[in-house]
């Protein structure tokens, strides 16, 4: 028997319910730990500074590297994280041991005022995404895009008293809280490629932590590991970094992995598209295939930051 098994995540509501989930899921499998499993809430740097981009505060495992630290130094157990927030490349002595099963990846348009983005004329959007801002751009020219920061609802309340027309939201995030009902608008896959790992819960452990590893074991959704392990390494390949303007989808179809993936240029001006089509065994391969790939047609329009 464990002694009791802490997880840790982010405090906001919807870290927090993804860590209940990460809970229901492993009580599910393991019944005898029921009152063993204690969630705590970490802040993180990514919420402490919530008036600044990410790429001014330190990039994109803000959401994340305190939560890690902790589990390095044995203070928590189990960490539980939006795989999206995750960089591509794992912490050393950790590992990414339960992928749950995808939530729906796509972006959503929450409004008071308009029912669809193509409605707008002259109104402002919020986005902390530098990809969203670009995609938002091709799907309407007539938008000003600002900066927004702050959990889901702190983005639906500035949309409601009008400080912004809209916001562009992860639909998962809002069908997880039960907040669905604020969209206006949902964008297909293909039309709006989200970031890589959207929808996705990652639960990371220990690596030589063999009996919570065996627990996890349990939980993990292989669909949806296929598709991150080649969501990442196509991040991986790519080099880039919070700044770089990229989107990359993966679905398993008929054994098989389709990637689809979306990269601007340095400058946002280009736009570079790729899917690869490859072997549901070999993710890691295909990741890497479509990176090199995207990387040949951008050229000197891209520059890799690692």
């Amino acid at each position: 028997m464990l002694n009791k098994i802490i997880i840790g995540s982010r405090g906001s509501k919807l870290s927090l319910a993804y860590a209940n989930k990460v809970k229901g899921l492993i009580l599910g499998v393991n019944k005898s730990l029921d009152q063993n499993i204690e969630i705590q809430a970490i802040k993180t740097s990514g919420d402490i500074f919530q008036n600044k981009k990410i790429s001014e505060i330190g990039g994109k495992n803000l959401f994340c590297k305190e939560i890690e630290n902790k589990l390095i130094n044995k203070q928590i157990d189990i960490a539980v994280h939006s795989l999206k927030d995750m960089d591509s490349i794992e912490t050393n002595g950790l590992i990414i041991q339960a992928y749950i099963e995808r939530n729906d990846p796509r972006e959503s348009f929450v409004s008071k005022k308009f029912k669809k983005l193509s409605d707008i004329n002259d109104g402002k959007i919020g986005s902390s995404s530098r990809r969203r801002e670009l995609q938002l751009r091709m799907l309407n020219k007539n938008i000003k895009i600002e900066n927004i920061r702050g959990n889901v609802d702190t983005r639906i309340k500035k949309v409601e008293i009008g400080e912004f027309d809209g916001v562009i939201l992860a639909l998962a995030g809002l069908k997880t809280l039960k907040l669905e009902h604020h969209v206006k608008e949902t964008f297909p896959v293909k039309d709006f490629i989200p970031t890589a790992g959207q929808g996705i819960i990652a639960v990371q452990c220990r690596k030589g932590d063999e009996k919570i590893k065996e627990i996890l074991k349990k939980i993990n959704h292989r669909e949806t590991e296929l598709c991150a392990i080649a969501e990442r390494s196509f991040l991986r390949t790519l080099g880039g970094d919070c700044d770089t303007a990229v989107g990359c989808s993966a679905i398993l179809n008929k054994g098989n992995i389709e990637l689809s993936a979306q990269l601007f240029s340095d400058d946002g001006e280009g736009v570079f598209n790729v899917k690869k089509l490859g072997e549901s065994k070999q993710p890691q391969l295909l990741g890497q295939l479509a990176g090199e790939e995207i990387l040949k047609q951008s050229g000197d329009n891209f520059t890799k930051k690692r």
